[in-house]
């Protein structure tokens, strides 16, 4: 069975055309299997009591619709697979009457806190999830194939505000980041994200930016020859 919220947009998540922005969908779908996680005691605290972290690794996310302000939404999630160390999950944002928004597919780590590595799943971290078929949606590879030559941009340093309850960057501001790099008329129908590793507070993030016809490609680079995030957007 799916877990969902309804929610309604507000000024605070939209952007200067009035709609709900891609960073507001990804919070929502976010939020939505946090409180999943914590409605069944999988949460925050038990994780942080057993030292395990839930990370991330890659998002698809495509969106038909920018809902506007005020609009009554629904958002859904629910997990179709486990495996080693991943989870995979499926998200969905509908209307109240049941028009497709956005969905999503998300495959996630669970990380050992204590040593940083990859922990396999035991039945005790999952127990409380019910799994539901995949998703009916157009799926992409997971790796991102990049193009040959990218243009740099400048550098910049993490802040605090990018930060989250893990004290590294979140996974929205990621992306949040690598649109600055996109032009306002390019309207975004599809994003993938690929996380490669952490960026932490004061770290020095080196973009990279590739062209292609109705794509965009942003590399969100460490510096030394590592990427923390590699983020392709496709036009709409």
């Amino acid at each position: 069975m799916a877990y969902s919220f309804s929610s309604r947009v507000r000024y605070s998540e939209i952007g200067e055309n009035g709609f709900l922005t891609l960073p507001g969908i990804l919070n929502y779908f976010q939020d939505c299997t946090t409180f999943q996680s914590e409605d069944i005691g999988l949460g925050m605290n038990s994780l942080k009591e057993r030292k395990r972290i839930w990370v991330l690794s890659a998002w698809q996310v495509i969106v038909k619709r920018y809902p506007a302000l005020g609009e009554r939404i629904v958002t859904s999630t629910w997990p179709y697979g486990f495996r080693g160390f991943m989870g995979m999950r499926n998200f969905t944002m509908d209307t109240e009457d049941g028009e497709r928004l956005a969905c999503a597919n998300t495959f996630w780590t669970f990380i050992n806190g204590e040593t940083g590595l990859p922990e396999k799943l035991k039945e005790s971290d999952i127990s409380g999830y019910q799994m539901e078929e995949k998703l009916d949606m157009d799926y992409a590879p997971r790796k991102i194939v990049l193009p040959e030559s990218f243009s740099a941009e400048e550098a910049f340093s993490v802040q605090k505000h990018h930060l989250d309850t893990n004290h590294h960057v979140n996974n929205s501001r990621y992306i949040q980041m690598a649109m600055d790099y996109v032009p306002a008329e390019f309207c975004i129908g599809q994003m993938r994200a690929e996380y490669k590793q952490q960026a932490r507070l004061h770290d020095v993030i080196h973009p990279e930016k590739a062209v292609e016809d109705g794509k965009i490609t942003v590399l969100l680079n460490d510096g030394d020859g590592g990427t923390y995030a590699a983020v392709e957007f496709l036009q709409a």
